[in-house]
């Protein structure tokens, strides 16, 4: 496996118990694979899950990035999930439904980062420091669950979680670390998917979780620097002479040339 060096702008949600669902991802451009053990597997095929989850990895995926999420701290099937995992190669492992830094604690000892999922409002209260314990390189927004657990009337309403997304995004960069956008669920509505996409990315985060392997090639373009992008960060970085200056019409000084060069680097990967 490929060690994640950095920020994924797409992370596919594979079903652990779905044997064609794994063995399509093989072939799909998803930055990261989650295989899923957690709530896209019916309680009663959580052991085969496990076993087709172990045999896909040890199978490998080559050139692929593979993370699992287990079940949540506390749940009956987290501590099998763990055992599961042992002597595997993976990138990460995704935690469900972290409430504190605490809930981290059984997975310390598999060595691994850790993406935690924020999941409800007293996630959103302790998103700080769990975006600040060591070893977490992400925070994942759940907003299904947030959403059900705020009793928003309308569902998925986006606009009315705005302060709770934008604190997962702040606190992740007060943590150091990595933050990615929750799902869509509307899997037919390829236009809805691109326009939150693009507004996922607006809003600071890195990336977005997916549910469908047809959300991977437009969430890659929304999280990829534009042509557009690419051209005005080269030639912002052609003008730079150091300190404060005019280009095309505005100010910029040091920080957006270090900004510019983030953009081509991230556009050379």
């Amino acid at each position: 496996m490929t060690p994640i060096e950095y920020a994924p702008r797409s992370l596919l949600y594979v079903p652990g118990s779905n044997a064609r669902a794994l063995e399509k991802a093989q072939g799909l451009a998803a930055d990261v694979l989650i295989i899923d053990l957690e709530d896209a597997v019916p309680a009663d095929r959580k052991g085969a899950a496990r076993e087709a989850m172990r045999a896909a990895v040890l199978a490998s995926f080559p050139g692929k990035r593979v993370a699992v999420r287990v079940n949540g701290t506390g749940s009956a099937g987290q501590a099998a999930d763990i055992a599961a995992l042992a002597g595997l190669e993976l990138d990460a492992v995704v935690l469900p439904k972290v409430d504190a830094v605490a809930d981290l604690d059984p997975l310390r000892g598999l060595g691994l980062p850790i993406f935690a999922m924020i999941e409800t409002p007293v996630a959103i209260y302790a998103a700080r420091d769990i975006a600040a314990d060591r070893d977490v390189r992400g925070l994942i927004a759940g907003l299904n669950d947030l959403a059900h657990e705020l009793r928003l009337p309308d569902g998925m309403d986006r606009g009315a979680m705005s302060h709770a997304i934008q604190a997962i995004v702040l606190a992740a960069r007060a943590g150091g670390c990595w933050c990615f956008d929750g799902v869509y669920n509307a899997i037919d509505d390829a236009a809805g998917f691109v326009a939150e996409a693009d507004e996922g990315r607006r809003l600071g985060f890195d990336g977005k979780t997916l549910i469908h392997p047809s959300q991977v090639d437009p969430c890659n373009r929304a999280f990829a620097p534009s042509p557009r992008e690419i051209a005005a960060a080269e030639a912002l970085v052609a003008a730079a002479t150091g300190g404060a200056q005019r280009h095309d019409g505005r100010m910029i000084e040091d920080m957006h040339v270090a900004a510019a060069r983030a953009l081509l680097e991230r556009a050379g990967r």
